[in-house]
């Protein structure tokens, strides 16, 4: 009987250690690191709660935006983001093009939001292109 007993009990703690594994390794946070050890391109969002910051991963920099919600023709929506920076040391190297790419990938997921970039991002957006 304690034979039996042992194994149901090994096999329970075996079963738990499984799905802990699983569990760490689907966890959205620790793949958020992992896209800005590797400099990739990485968006964590829950789309279903408008009061969450979403933050997202390019090029090893850090993102978060903050969502506000507001009136659409038809529709609540999120219809304005304004987006810091976590890091600006991060920024070294970053290019209009870039910042374009993430106001795009942004649209994706909220098409009505007007994007707006915080200090230090706004004054490269905002500077005129040399000829």
């Amino acid at each position: 009987m304690v034979v039996i007993l042992f194994r149901i009990l090994l096999i329970i703690a075996l079963a738990l250690l499984v799905y802990t594994w699983i569990q760490y390794l689907r966890n959205p946070e620790r793949r958020l690191q992992i896209a800005k050890k590797s400099k990739e391109f990485f968006f964590l969002d829950d789309t279903n709660n408008s009061k969450k910051n979403f933050q997202l991963v390019y090029k090893g920099c850090l993102f978060e935006g903050e969502k506000y919600l507001g009136t659409t023709e038809e529709s609540f929506e999120v219809v304005d983001i304004h987006v810091t920076v976590r890091d600006p040391l991060e920024l070294r190297g970053f290019t209009r093009d870039e910042l374009y790419f993430l106001e795009k990938e942004i649209l994706l997921h909220y098409p009505y939001a007007k994007i707006t970039w915080k200090h230090p991002i706004s004054e490269l957006i905002l500077t005129e292109i040399e000829s």
